[in-house]
């Protein structure tokens, strides 16, 4: 079936790497290396439907709970990434943009400058763009934009929406149409909430490694069933 009514901004939450890498006795770092390489190929079956706006949750604050080594690894897999000319050609022919967003103060300085340098090589692309969300939290991000502006000493009557939402780390992030978020697991986890109070919502059971092209497909069809109110 043919999809009508394409989103024009998603959110993916890819969960399930860990799992699937303990179900194929497989490293954490292969499930995420596998992981990592999916949303590239995921990018671009977005590309193909005319998606113009991707936003992933690479890593939250949160995760530096976790075990340092798994931190460290992950952080690997992305300076890799970062580094991989074939990755950065196919981000050239999509004319992709990466932008990097988050507290970029909490990440390692090598995996940041391997990031900005291809942030810098695609910022000119303006036909698509994918935010990766890195070293981020949405409660961070609403306290971030609640300090920038009351460091900016204006009277609080002249604070708005539109206004407040040029403080947030993600002001660059238009409204998002559809979540899409793996492994069965059906919560936000705080994944942009200025820009979700209306998304649509599509929660897949497979584990990030396994979601196909077909995957998405469905997604956007239970898209295309809903209806958007918008509190009206």
């Amino acid at each position: 079936m043919a999809i009508k009514n394409v989103p024009k901004a998603i959110a993916l939450i890819p969960d399930g790497n860990r799992r699937w890498a303990k179900s194929h006795a497989l490293s954490i770092f292969n499930g995420y290396s596998l992981g990592v390489n999916k949303f590239i190929d995921f990018t671009e079956w977005c590309r193909e439907y005319g998606i113009r706006s991707i936003s992933v949750w690479a890593f939250s604050t949160e995760n530096f709970s976790r075990e340092s080594s798994e931190v460290k690894a992950l952080f690997r897999i992305y300076k890799n990434m970062a580094k991989d000319r074939g990755i950065l050609a196919r981000l050239h022919k999509n004319k992709t943009r990466l932008r990097v967003i988050g507290n970029k103060a909490l990440l390692p300085k090598d995996l940041l400058q391997a990031l900005q340098n291809v942030e810098n090589q695609t910022k000119g692309y303006t036909e698509r763009t994918v935010n990766m969300l890195l070293g981020y939290g949405g409660k961070d991000d609403i306290l971030h934009a609640a300090k920038s502006f009351a460091r900016t000493a204006r009277k609080i009557s002249s604070l708005n929406n539109e206004f407040f939402k040029n403080y947030l780390l993600t002001s660059a992030i238009p409204d998002i149409d559809l979540v899409i978020r793996t492994s069965g697991e059906q919560r936000l986890s705080g994944l942009l909430p200025w820009q979700t109070s209306y998304s649509e919502l599509h929660f897949s059971k497979k584990l990030w490694p396994d979601f196909t092209k077909r995957d998405l497909h469905a997604a956007l069809l239970d898209y295309n069933r809903r209806q958007r109110r918008f509190g009206k």
